[in-house]
């Protein structure tokens, strides 16, 4: 496997990006959030690697953008809750900007740890960690034994100590 070609990137660069910045646009409502997508699209295409020739290039372009899409709308919901939750507290909060931007990072890290989990571990974890219901209780909730609480705690658990690892 190769990076493309810098002469295919350029071609396909001229070739699509005011369709892309299109195809954003409407699904952004914004012109400089959609350029902003698209830049990130071609880098993300530049650093990809390929072992075939591109035969769909918007099919191919608009798949990594919607990819990119998804990624900033998760990135906005997590820091408005995050905002709303310093909203809430009773006392004023000041983060500085690298504090506030590192609780961030880790907070996408986290949501991306529990989106790999697979719902019903996931569900059986924040049941646990979040609403602090004891394994029996969560065993009567979920219809499953004890052990099985158990076992997808484990894996949760795992999961989250290799990400602290990293």
């Amino acid at each position: 496997m190769s990076a493309l070609d810098h002469s295919v990137v350029h071609r396909l660069y001229r070739d699509h990006n005011s369709w892309l910045k299109g195809w954003l646009r409407v699904r952004l409502g914004n012109t400089a959030d959609a350029s902003d997508l698209a830049q990130d699209t071609f880098l993300r295409v530049m650093t990809a690697r390929h072992d075939a020739p591109i035969r769909e290039p918007r099919g191919y372009l608009s798949t990594i953008a919607r990819s990119l899409l998804i990624d900033k709308v998760r990135r906005r919901t997590i820091e408005q809750a995050y905002l709303q939750a310093l909203a809430l507290r009773p006392e004023p909060v000041d983060v500085s900007p690298e504090v506030r931007l590192s609780i961030i990072e880790t907070l996408i890290s986290i949501d991306d740890l529990l989106d790999e989990l697979g719902s019903r571990t996931r569900e059986i974890f924040l049941a646990v960690q979040l609403e602090g219901l004891s394994y029996v209780a969560a065993a009567e909730r979920f219809g499953v034994s004890v052990t099985t609480v158990k076992n997808h705690l484990i894996r949760a658990m795992t999961r989250c100590l290799l990400l602290v690892e990293q």
